[in-house]
C-alpha cells in the first residue's frame, strides 16, 4: 500500500527533471522528464519500510532513510534530489511540498507547541545542541574572516564576477552597519553574537564600546580570542548570559544588533524578546535585526528541524515579528527583504561540507555527514523554491532618532566596503 502511494506521490511530485527510483524488491519506476535546468537523479530503496515512511512524512521520513543508508542515491548527490523534488512544488505557485499526513500533522504541531515554551533552561540546551557541537566543524564551514553563520549579501554584479563567501559575509556586516547609523562614542549590544564577527567588525571600523552576549560555551572562548587577534579586544566584552537577564540588570544601549538569533527565541517568546530589547535601547538609540522569515503566514517548525537541527526554533512570518514589536512601542523603521542570498550562501556551505567529507566524517560519522548535508539541502531548497527568506527589520524607539530618508545608508555603505 505505502509502495502505491509514494509511486503515486512521485508521478504527481516530478514532472520536470527526472527521478529513477529502484525499490526494495528490485523493480524500477522513472518519474519526470529530463528538462534543462533541473537534475537526474537515481536513487535506490533498500527495505520495504522506507515508502511508508516517506508517505506518513515526507521531510523527517526521507531524511532519516537517507542518514540510515536506506535511501541510496546512486546518480547526483542529495542536493540534487532535494532540488528535484522542491523546484516542481514551488511555493511562488502555491506548492506545499512534503507535507505530512493527517495523523502526522497532529502530531507534529503538539510537539511542536510543547517545545516552544523556551524558557532560559531550554533556550541553553537548545543552543548548545546546534552550537556547541565543535568548532571544528565550523571553521571548515564557515567564511575564515568573520565565522559568520548567518546569511551573507550577494550584489549580483559582485557575485558573478566571483564573489567569496568572505567577501559576501563582510559585505553583510557593511550592509547592517550602515543601517545601524553608529555615532562615534556609541555603546552596542550585539544579541546571539556568535564566534564574535559583528562584534569585532565594528569595534574594528568605528569608535564605539560592543557588548557582545551568547549562550554557546563553545562560542565564547573563541570569540574572546578572535577580538584579541583582531587587536579590539579592550573594546568588546563577551558574556554568556540570556538576553532577557541582560534586560533585568538595567543596562542599556545606543544599539543593537541581532543577527541569526531570533529563530531560537519561540513564538511565545516574541514578546519577551521585544519587551527586553525596548528595555536595554536607549530613547534615541537604533536596533537592527536580522532574522530568517517566512514568506506569507505563520507555520510550524518540521519535525527534521526540531529533531536534528533546530529544538525549539521557529522561523518567523513577519506579521507575527511586527506585531509583537508594535505592543512595545517599537517602531518598524526600514523592513528589507532579502530573497535569495541565503541560498546562495548554503550552496557554499554545502560545496565545503563535501570538499571536507573525510574530515567531517572523522570528526563525527558518516550518519552525521549525512544529515548535516540533507539540512543544508534542505534550507537551500527553502530559499530556492520554498517559503523561507530573510527579513533586516530596523527598529527606533524615537521617530526622530534617524534621517527621514534611507540615502544614509547606501552612503555608509559604500564608505565602509571602500574603506
Amino acid at each position: 500500500m505505502s509502495h502505491t502511494l509514494l509511486h503515486r506521490f512521485l508521478r504527481k511530485g516530478v514532472r520536470q527533471g527526472s527521478l529513477t527510483v529502484t525499490y526494495s524488491g528490485g523493480e524500477t519506476a522513472q518519474y519526470g522528464t529530463p528538462e534543462d535546468g533541473f537534475p537526474d537523479v537515481a536513487i535506490r530503496l533498500t527495505d520495504s519500510r522506507v515508502p511508508r515512511d516517506i508517505v506518513f512524512d515526507p521531510r523527517i521520513g526521507a531524511a532519516e532513510a537517507f542518514m540510515d543508508g536506506r535511501l541510496l542515491i546512486e546518480r547526483g548527490d542529495v542536493m540534487e534530489l532535494v532540488y528535484l523534488l522542491r523546484a516542481n512544488s514551488p511555493w511562488d505557485r502555491g506548492g506545499r511540498f512534503g507535507r505530512p499526513g493527517p495523523v502526522k500533522r497532529v502530531q507534529n504541531a503538539a510537539a511542536f507547541a510543547a517545545e516552544q515554551v523556551n524558557n532560559s533552561v531550554g533556550a541553553k540546551r537548545n543552543v548548545a545542541h546546534h552550537y556547541d557541537i565543535g568548532n571544528d566543524l565550523y571553521r571548515l564551514m564557515l567564511d575564515e574572516e568573520h565565522m559568520q553563520y548567518s546569511c551573507a549579501y550577494w550584489p549580483e554584479e559582485r557575485r558573478e564576477a566571483g564573489m567569496t563567501l568572505g567577501e559576501a559575509q563582510e559585505a553583510k556586516l557593511a550592509h547592517i552597519a550602515a543601517k545601524l547609523a553608529i555615532e562615534p562614542g556609541n555603546s552596542v549590544l550585539d544579541i546571539g553574537c556568535g564566534w564574535g564577527g559583528m562584534a569585532i567588525y565594528l569595534a574594528s571600523r568605528f569608535d564605539v564600546r560592543v557588548t557582545g552576549i551568547t549562550l554557546s560555551r563553545e562560542q565564547l572562548e573563541p570569540a574572546r580570542t578572535r577580538a584579541e587577534q583582531a587587536g579590539v579586544a579592550d573594546r568588546i566584552d563577551f558574556r554568556l548570559v540570556d538576553y532577557r537577564d541582560l534586560a533585568a540588570s538595567g543596562e542599556i544601549f545606543d544599539r543593537i544588533v541581532s543577527v541569526g538569533m531570533f529563530e531560537h527565541v519561540g513564538r511565545p517568546q516574541f514578546q519577551t524578546f521585544f519587551e527586553a530589547a525596548g528595555r536595554l535601547l536607549r530613547e534615541d538609540g537604533v536596533m537592527l535585526l536580522h532574522t530568517i522569515g517566512r514568506m506569507g503566514s505563520p507555520g510550524t517548525t518540521d519535525a527534521f528541524t526540531r529533531k536534528y537541527i533546530f529544538p525549539g526554533g521557529y522561523i518567523p512570518a513577519l506579521s507575527e515579528t511586527v506585531r509583537a514589536s508594535e505592543k512595545v512601542r517599537l517602531i518598524a523603521t526600514d523592513v528589507e527583504t532579502l530573497r535569495l542570498h541565503y541560498a546562495y550562501t548554503l550552496r557554499e556551505w554545502y560545496r565545503r561540507c563535501v570538499q571536507h567529507r573525510d574530515a567531517i566524517v572523522a570528526m563525527y560519522d558518516e550518519r552525521f555527514y549525512r544529515m548535516w548535508t540533507f539540512y543544508l539541502s534542505g534550507a537551500t531548497a527553502a530559499f530556492e523554491h520554498g517559503g523561507m527568506c530573510n527579513y533586516q527589520i530596523q527598529f527606533t524607539r524615537s521617530r526622530r532618532a534617524l534621517p527621514v530618508t534611507r540615502d544614509y545608508m547606501a552612503k555608509r555603505e559604500t564608505d565602509l566596503l571602500a574603506g
